[in-house]
């Protein structure tokens, strides 16, 4: 067992604390114990992806007590991916929050900070779906806060939107908790997936209704039309560091959907069938279009963005609700690009409000360093609308590909090709009259939006180390365009190893007498032929 999988948990939680109590009046020191704490996050989170990906997977319980009736967090492909993932982009939107000052404009940035990533962490290696349901709070809790750090009216009013919107999504986690505890009597999601093949077909309506239920939290989490209504004045108004790691929230809800019903109520599963899919793809479908459209009405960069986020959200759900090895590989792949587009662009978006005072779409006076914020937003743009060289237009390639013969084909090509033309027509009309129509533009100001009178940062230019962390977001997706292939053989395995649910229950439960979801018989036993990749528990340091 190793212990460096509940210290990505840990080191934040104890963090996050200290920084409140002890250095709450120290800026300088707050600003080290965070980046520091960051920094030892994605040196764990990158060895313990390097462990998983050996294809081995690890399951810690808590207090020694065994599932599933202790606490267990469970490393594998999936996980590992998806930390490595948020420790990085952490790391890098908080070295811009302190070079561009951000985190000085309210009180306890960075404790709220090292919260939501004890939240995140948890969220994406917990086994049992309760404490899903906790460290979802967790993050929630921290990202209110994060929402109005810097206050203003209308940042206020959209975290109260947005306040309003997740407590009626925990509560409706709640409801679908006490449903799955009383149909099957656990919450470890491996356990749930040996007694949900073992249901007696008279008793799986309420399992359906479970099911169903759970899908509502997640797509919430996800901005899945039609719950993606708290997204838009969320991302747009918040502060830029705290929008850019939001770009990994709503990852969390397409992660728990990919975990969830892929173990669990996976399309195999008498009780459940298709129903996940049939409810997810004409919904991405519309979430994409949406979305994308969006983009052409925004009337402030900020909200075009924000429109583009919930556009990428539609596509990452159409490879997710296919609900097979290669879809979900695919789906893996554009979740990794979609994040960091999404990033770069908020963190640009800042950039243009520290030196227009909005984000309104008129012709302004030139602004300084015109032609490297052009230069970076184009390279943004690129990549969230999918044009080619970018890693944008691999992922919707794979995507394509992946559904080409899902019955829905047609409309699912249509969708992506379209949208894609929108989103290029666009970026193009808000950066041409951002950048290129600035020299026209005459000296009179023009009014600022409310959202403008909230963000504008008098008399603030962003130091060069701003700057290097919006490059150095452009360099990871430069980066995961050139290594394609490797990232996506990664995806593979991870998607493989998602659909074999027999080693990760194993690697939970144990083999004895744990039963295969499928076929509802016994799996191979300790000396029996290995027909599951090698895992690693508890029992091994004990």
């Amino acid at each position: 067992m190793s212990h460096w999988i509940v210290a990505l948990i840990i080191l934040p939680g104890l963090v996050a604390p200290v920084i409140a109590l002890a250095m709450r009046y120290d800026l300088v020191l707050q600003r080290v114990f965070s980046l520091a704490s960051t920094v030892a996050l994605v040196v764990m989170a990158a060895a313990l992806y390097a462990s998983a990906a050996t294809g081995v997977i690890e399951s810690y319980e808590l207090g020694a007590w065994p599932a599933p009736f202790g606490i267990v967090l469970v490393l594998d492909r999936l996980s590992g991916m998806m930390v490595l993932l948020t420790a990085v982009l952490a790391l890098v939107v908080l070295a811009y929050a302190v070079a561009s000052g951000w985190d000085a404009r309210g009180r306890h940035f960075h404790a709220l900070y090292q919260f939501q990533l004890m939240g995140l962490f948890g969220a994406m290696l917990t086994g049992d779906v309760f404490n899903l349901f906790v460290f979802f709070e967790i993050l929630l809790i921290a990202s209110y806060g994060l929402m109005i750090h810097g206050g203003g009216r209308m940042r206020l009013r959209g975290g109260v939107q947005y306040v309003i919107y997740n407590l009626a999504g925990s509560t409706l986690f709640l409801f679908a908790l006490g449903t799955v505890y009383g149909v099957l009597g656990t919450l470890n999601m491996a356990d749930m997936a040996v007694r949900a093949a073992e249901l007696p077909a008279g008793d799986t309506a309420l399992l359906r209704v479970a099911a169903a239920l759970l899908l509502l939290v997640f797509v919430l989490k996800g901005a899945l039309l039609p719950l993606h209504f708290w997204l838009p004045n969320t991302y747009a108004l918040a502060p830029a560091p705290v929008a850019a790691l939001f770009a990994i929230m709503t990852k969390v809800g397409a992660y728990a959907v990919i975990r969830v019903y892929t173990l669990v109520f996976h399309p195999g599963l008498e009780a459940t069938g298709s129903m996940a899919s049939d409810a997810i793809i004409p919904a991405a479908l519309i979430t994409l279009v949406v979305g994308m459209i969006g983009v052409l009405a925004g009337g402030t960069m900020a909200r075009v963005v924000a429109f583009a986020a919930i556009g990428s959200m539609g596509t990452l759900f159409l490879a997710i609700g296919a609900f097979t090895p290669q879809a979900t590989a695919a789906a893996l792949y554009y979740l990794i690009h979609s994040t960091l587009a999404a990033a770069v662009l908020f963190l640009i978006v800042d950039q243009l409000r520290a030196r227009r005072g909005n984000t309104a779409l008129v012709a302004l006076p030139p602004m300084a360093q015109n032609g490297l914020i052009a230069a970076l937003f184009f390279g943004g743009a690129i990549a969230m609308a999918g044009m080619p060289p970018l890693s944008g237009f691999i992922g919707k390639l794979l995507v394509m590909d992946a559904l080409r013969d899902h019955a829905l084909w047609v409309w699912i090509w249509a969708a992506i090709l379209v949208t894609s033309l929108i989103a290029v027509v666009g970026f193009a009309r808000a950066g041409s009259m951002m950048f290129w129509k600035a020299e026209d533009a005459t000296t009179q100001p023009v009014a600022a939006e409310p959202e403008a009178r909230v963000n504008a940062i008098a008399d603030h230019a962003h130091p060069g180390a701003a700057l290097a962390s919006i490059g150095a977001l452009l360099g990871l997706i430069i980066a995961l365009t050139v290594l394609a292939g490797p990232v996506m053989r990664h995806a593979e395995a991870a998607a493989e190893q998602l659909h074999e649910r027999n080693a990760y229950i194993v690697a939970v439960l144990g083999a004895a007498e744990v039963l295969d979801p499928l076929t509802a018989e016994p799996m191979a036993q300790e000396g029996e032929a290995d027909t599951t990749p090698q895992t690693a528990t508890d029992e091994e340091e004990g």
